[in-house]
């Protein structure tokens, strides 16, 4: 009888072992509410794919389960967070969990600042965020306006109703804009920076389908075409560097290439950290372009307040200037609803190294948490009518109490928000300025746009546009 309550014993302890084995979700290691993994290796990721997108999902997993959720990112425990009063118990965090973002490693590079986290991260953000800060953006006005006015005419140039494909030019403008303030002028040649173009463009489309599920394999024709890409855009960026360091500017025209070369960095990190700036610094100001712009056809009320504003504060051939771009309040609002409406960038994340409370729960150490940025953006209960576009969100009246962290669209813990803000927020106004000042934009008719959230939102058809050219 000993013997086999002993047996008994012994098996039922092997199989809540093997239970938990299998199945990490059902080990409880926290009270915050979620969902249990759906495969007992890949966790709740063929859920986030069913969802069409990792933001798509947030949306419906905080809807079921409130403002802190849980699900499995494979076999690791994730936390959500989506409202800013838990945010702000997690601003302080500063390090960002290498998992939730390995899929870009192909592109970013394992040397790239995206990985960077405790001291080396805090160095390299000292050294780099300077390059776009207040001071550095003095000094790029002049190419902003030369390569806004580049634009105009070239929609100027344009027949009739000759459809414009508005995405692909956003994007054109707003690599030819980063490459120029943050490379130098080898740039300026139009071959050099269209090639550029097409390398990174065969880079980053294949770097969606990655993150779709889609990987490579070994040797495949496909898996060449990328590396070669990705090759000849670091053959590029090496060979500017070494221009530079051949050519030092004086100190007060360095550039973010001329930062990376003086810290005395190894090359590789060099390479890495150029591509992640490239990405982060074109890639979320081109669509936040085209989005603004699209809002703007697509809302007649919205497109002639912001002209009178830019006819009142700039008169018809005036330029944005360091010291007359506060006074553009409503493009300001424009930009910041689009930046909303659109979801521009859906998502970020950190962890801490002990565990930590939020929301009345505790976090587990390491444990990744999203901070929600695109659920937030549409919460009703602080944005009614969510869907709306309507600038007049950000007017003084309308922001009156409302949590400083609700609009958080570039991130904000830790002292990492995005290092480029300020530098969107420039490039951005000075081009809205240009076009919108010059032309009246008209939406082709029968399209049907709709957003793909990935790393940063974007159309998933191009968006065709006409222009009138305004008196």
């Amino acid at each position: 009888m000993l013997d086999y309550a002993i047996f008994a014993i012994t098996f039922v302890v092997f199989l809540i072992a093997a239970v938990l084995y299998l199945y990490p979700g059902s080990n409880k290691i926290t009270t915050i509410p979620g969902l249990e993994p759906s495969d007992p290796k890949d966790g709740n990721m063929d859920d986030v794919g069913r969802a069409g997108s990792l933001h798509e999902f947030l949306l419906k997993l905080h809807a079921e389960y409130g403002d802190i959720a849980s699900f499995w990112w494979g076999q690791q425990l994730v936390v959500s967070l989506a409202a800013p009063e838990l945010w702000k118990q997690h601003e302080r965090a500063f390090d960002r969990p290498p998992l939730l973002f390995k899929g870009f490693e192909p592109m970013f590079g394992a040397m790239s600042i995206t990985y960077a986290n405790s001291v080396d991260g805090r160095t390299r953000r000292k050294l780099y965020d300077p390059s776009f800060g207040h001071e550095a953006l003095k000094h790029y006005f002049s190419i902003f306006q030369e390569l806004g006015q580049e634009m105009a005419s070239k929609w100027e140039s344009t027949k009739g109703d000759q459809h414009i494909p508005l995405h692909a030019h956003m994007m054109a403008l707003a690599l030819k804009t980063f490459t120029r303030s943050s490379f130098g002028d080898s740039f300026k040649d139009e071959k050099e920076c269209v090639q550029f173009g097409r390398n990174y463009g065969i880079c980053w489309n294949d770097m969606e389908e990655r993150i779709k599920g889609s990987h490579p394999t070994e040797g495949s024709p496909r898996e060449k075409k990328f590396k070669e890409a990705l090759g000849k855009l670091h053959a590029t960026i090496a060979r500017v560097a070494k221009y530079r360091r051949e050519n030092p500017p004086p100190p007060q025209e360095q550039l973010f290439i001329d930062v990376l070369i003086e810290g005395n960095l190894p090359e590789e990190q060099v390479l890495c950290d150029a591509m992640t700036f490239t990405v982060g610094g074109f890639h979320t100001s081109g669509n936040l372009l085209t989005w603004a712009l699209y809002y703007i056809a697509t809302h007649e009320e919205v497109e002639e307040k912001l002209h009178q504003e830019l006819s009142d504060v700039l008169g018809k051939k005036g330029e944005v200037t360091p010291d007359n771009i506060s006074q553009l309040v409503y493009l300001r609002q424009v930009l910041d609803e689009s930046l909303r409406c659109a979801v521009i960038a859906p998502w970020g994340a950190r962890y801490m190294d002990l565990d930590a409370e939020v929301g009345g729960h505790i976090v587990p150490a390491k444990t990744p948490v999203i901070h929600a940025f695109g659920v937030v953006l549409q919460d009703e209960r602080i944005w009614p009518e969510p869907n709306k576009f309507d600038p007049d969100r950000f007017d003084a009246e309308n922001s009156k109490g409302r949590h400083k962290l609700a609009f958080q669209p570039f991130g904000f813990a830790g002292g990492r928000k995005c290092p480029g803000y300020r530098f969107a927020y420039t490039w951005t106004s000075v081009f809205l300025s240009i076009l919108c000042r010059q032309f009246k934009l008209h939406l082709v008719d029968g399209q049907v746009v709709k957003p793909c959230h990935g790393l940063v939102t974007r159309p998933v058809d191009e968006i065709w546009i006409t222009v009138t050219k305004r008196d």
